[in-house]
């Protein structure tokens, strides 16, 4: 959940390489994770704007970042460069996801049931060290703890979940 960095010290690299970059671009750096899938290695790099990241945006963001990720060699082993839009339904992870989309509509997995269910659509009431509080359709809250949340998602559309 927030501040979760998948990668660890990668990440971190990375991400203060990254982000004056993808911000001189007029973009916003939402999210970078290095993964091992199969046999594979994928160095990710998501990337958001106000309007939406079109296929421009990811391009300008791979070339800009082709020379300093060499320079800086932050990955020992050979991986793959994916650079992506954060996209509808986004995963909120970070502290500053949660901070900008206070009352924004969320679905909110949870571990165990919360009123029978684990899937829940709220609005995000508020955030604090972690804590996420959901306020219901019915206009009651509750502040989940980060260890009972499996992810929260932005509601961009009203779909069936």
């Amino acid at each position: 959940m927030a501040e979760k960095k998948k990668g660890g010290s990668v990440v971190n690299a990375v991400w203060s390489l990254a982000e004056p970059i993808v911000t001189s671009l007029g973009l916003t750096l939402w999210d970078i994770r290095y993964q091992k899938e199969g046999a594979n290695r994928y160095l990710r790099i998501i990337i958001d704007k106000d309007g939406g990241v079109g296929i421009d945006d990811c391009v300008a963001v791979n070339d800009a970042l082709d020379a300093p990720l060499d320079e800086l060699d932050p990955i020992s082993e050979p991986y793959n460069l994916q650079v992506c839009s954060a996209g509808i339904e986004r995963e909120l992870i970070r502290d500053f996801h949660f901070e900008k989309y206070i009352g924004a509509k969320i679905i909110l997995k949870l571990r165990s049931a919360y009123n029978g269910v684990k899937l829940h659509k709220a609005v995000l009431g508020g955030y604090a060290d972690g804590a996420v509080t959901a306020v219901f359709s019915d206009g009651s809250e509750h502040t989940f703890e980060k260890n009972e949340i499996t992810s929260v998602k932005l509601d961009d559309f009203d779909g069936c979940f």
